[in-house]
């Protein structure tokens, strides 16, 4: 017994191990993370908790400021801790995990179809995924997320008839994943509908909303507490028109540029994935597994009707309405594909899942389905084309030379974004004041105007400087609200930009005559 109890967690701990070298081994080779989000906010916000820049400057990634920072704790302490090659694979490795994680939930979903082929199969729908591949290595939260998503929902499968605890669990696992970024409402609400296909969905449910609000609160809590007490929004800024605070207009920030325009916009979304149409992203991407589900499974409930064989079972119809209710409310809420990390991972389980019950129904051979199972992931896999939010070669990477003329602490008016990732680049003491954000302006009168107007009456050894980023347009006459003007007596100056090719430009400022 003792033999067989060890050899039990072989498995399981080689599938852990292999993940996670794939992961490690995927971001050693795309490169150093660049991407817009962390020269915005993530290394911004989690520098300013640390360093006092809350206290200090105002909204310097825009309205981004004030999202919950934690999640990207691990990151910040990796890329300052370590070589940028170390950090990147590490974190690469964690986010490997989602494919363990995938593994297990295609076992427990597969029953006597898991063979090595068909998880395989699974596992190498799920690791190329467009977003999966281009958030490995990164800073992005939804791709750290998605591990817990991934692993409540497979605590929710685990068993025909699982034990409340099981559901505390599920609800304990998404509520953490919903504190640290409020986007993963929509799998809450896809776990919530997945429970009514529980043997008793009334007490899955309430075990469900009673983890998630314990976890959630865990994760959340503390800082929208803070946001309660600071501007009187818990969610400041967003939902500004249900929490209004005095440092914006009454209105709910949504970003809706991806949403459908109709239903059957919202339909054919798949497809146009599927052929390279990038309309629910900023930057290109070709994914044709979201298409493959919409095909097939209205071949499954055909092939199982005429076979007069049950349709899905608990579990089936567990994934299939959790993917389904998640992927629904994704689309209406806002459509940003890197939000849907946690959907495109689960697409590999659903996709062999579909096609082991069509072939079961149809009389397909066991040997000859697995083959066309393996197959069809292999094309789908070299189908895809990830998106790349900027990368540099490990050989070039990050650490911006500061110009001499800004080495003493200043005062920065920032015309542009993302250049806040500068704050810890530049002297310790200097302050940075975002005064171009459309999303959430500035309000004459308001504490963040009052702090910006103390700033100038309390000067800095280095000075006033605006900041942009070169070869943009930049709204210089936003200066003026405060008499600023660049003082075209002096020299700007230049310093690397985080992207390739890029520049950030900074000019002095002189008193508008």
């Amino acid at each position: 017994m003792p033999a067989v109890t060890t050899r039990s967690y072989v498995q399981p701990l080689l599938i852990i191990l292999a993940s996670m070298a794939v992961g490690a081994a995927y971001a050693a080779f795309v490169g150093e993370d660049a991407n817009w989000d962390w020269q915005n906010y993530h290394e911004y916000s989690v520098w300013a908790l640390l360093h006092g820049g809350y206290d200090r400057d105002v909204i310097p990634p825009g309205f981004q400021t004030y999202f919950n920072p934690i999640i990207y704790f691990p990151w910040y302490f990796l890329r300052h801790a370590l070589p940028p090659l170390a950090a990147g694979m590490i974190m690469g490795a964690v986010h490997g995990l989602n494919l363990a994680l995938v593994w297990w939930l295609a076992r427990i979903v597969l029953g006597h179809a898991a063979t090595v082929a068909t998880l395989g199969a699974t596992v190498l729908l799920a690791a190329f995924g467009p977003m999966t591949l281009s958030e490995t290595g990164t800073s992005f939260s939804d791709i750290l997320t998605s591990i817990l998503i991934i692993a409540g929902l497979a605590l929710m499968l685990n068993s025909d008839d699982p034990k409340p605890l099981r559901y505390l669990g599920a609800g304990l696992l998404v509520g953490i994943a919903v504190g640290f970024k409020l986007t993963n409402i929509v799998f809450a609400l896809g776990l919530g509908a997945a429970a009514l296909c529980a043997a008793r969905p009334l007490l899955a449910m309430i075990c469900l909303a009673l983890g998630g609000a314990v976890g959630t609160v865990l994760t959340g809590g503390g800082w929208s507490l803070m946001l309660w007490r600071e501007f009187g929004n818990p969610l400041f800024p967003l939902m500004n028109s249900f929490f209004p605070s005095k440092e914006m207009q009454p209105l709910s920030v949504l970003d809706l540029q991806f949403v459908p325009h109709s239903f059957i916009d919202g339909l054919l979304y798949p497809f146009y994935w599927a052929i390279g149409d990038h309309r629910s992203s900023e930057l290109p991407f070709r994914d044709a597994r979201f298409a493959l589900l919409i095909v097939l499974l209205p071949l499954a409930v055909f092939a199982r009707v005429r076979a007069a064989a049950v349709l899905f079972n608990r579990r089936d119809l567990t994934l299939l309405v959790f993917l389904g209710v998640s992927y629904a409310v994704w689309l209406t809420l806002f459509a940003i594909q890197r939000y849907a990390v946690a959907l495109e991972l689960l697409t590999g389980p659903a996709i062999v899942l579909l096609l082991t019950r069509i072939f079961t129904a149809v009389g397909v051979a066991r040997r000859r389905g697995t083959i066309v199972i393996v197959v069809i992931a292999a094309l789908a896999a070299a189908w895809t084309q990830p998106t790349d939010w900027w990368r540099r070669p490990w050989s070039n990477a990050y650490a911006p030379a500061i110009p001499a003329p800004l080495a003493q602490p200043a005062t920065y008016f920032l015309l542009d974004k993302p250049l806040s990732f500068m704050a810890p680049q530049l002297p310790a003491g200097s302050r940075f004041y975002l005064i171009a954000d459309i999303a959430l302006p500035i309000l004459p009168g308001g504490q963040f105007d009052h702090r910006i107007r103390d700033g100038l009456r309390d000067p800095l050894p280095g000075g006033l400087w605006e900041m942009h980023i070169k070869g943009r347009p930049f709204h210089a006459e936003l200066l003026a609200a405060y008499g600023l003007a660049i003082d075209a007596s002096k020299p700007c100056v230049e310093i690397e930009g985080a992207q390739l090719n890029s520049s950030n430009v900074a000019c002095p400022l002189t008193e508008q005559k």
